[in-house]
Parts: C-alpha cells; structure tokens; sequence
C-alpha cells in the first residue's frame, strides 16, 4: 500500500469510528469471558466442596461439571456474536472506508 494511500485511509473518519468500535467490542466480549473465568477459578479455590456436590442425589456429575461447560460454551458464543458483528457492521464500514478511498 502506498504511502498517499495509507494516509487517506488513516483520515478518514470512518476508519477511526470502525477502529475504536471493533475495539470496544472486543475489550468487552473478552472482560465477560474473563469475569466468568475468573469467578470460576475463584469458586473452584474457595468452594470446592460445593462445586463437588452432586447436581442430584445418587448422580455422579457435580456441579462443577455443567458450570465449567458453561464458561466453554459462552466462550464460543461471544466468539460467535463477534463473528457476525465482524461480518456484518465491520465489513460494511471497511467497504464503504474502500470505496471512499479508490475515489
């Protein structure tokens, strides 16, 4: 990319609103996984015995079991929800940055 190019692309007040709202998008999909990482890592160290409690009587999966599955799968839908906002929101305003640059 040429330096006139870059330059262009860097003024354009489209690519500062695109910057700073992928950015806030993802600081905030990573501070929720790390919360709940987090919480889980604190209750495993200062709750163990309730997270080794059975979810049933007579059943041997605890409760730390469905928990952990949770931080994993809310991992991966935030890593969705991402995903989308990337290929939908962020794509149009890169599309729109491009087209007001090879003008």
């Amino acid at each position: 990319m040429s330096a006139d190019l870059y330059e262009k692309v860097k003024q354009n007040p489209k690519f500062h609103q695109l910057v700073v709202r992928r950015a806030r998008w993802a600081w905030g999909l990573a501070a929720i996984i790390l919360l709940m990482y987090f919480a889980f890592i604190l209750l495993i160290a200062f709750t163990p015995q309730w997270l080794a409690e059975p979810i049933m009587s007579g059943s041997v999966i605890t409760i730390g079991i469905p928990l952990g599955l949770l931080v994993i799968i809310v991992a991966f839908v935030l890593t969705g929800i991402y995903v989308h906002k990337a290929n939908t929101d962020f794509d149009q305003i890169n599309q729109q940055i491009i087209s007001e640059t090879e003008q």
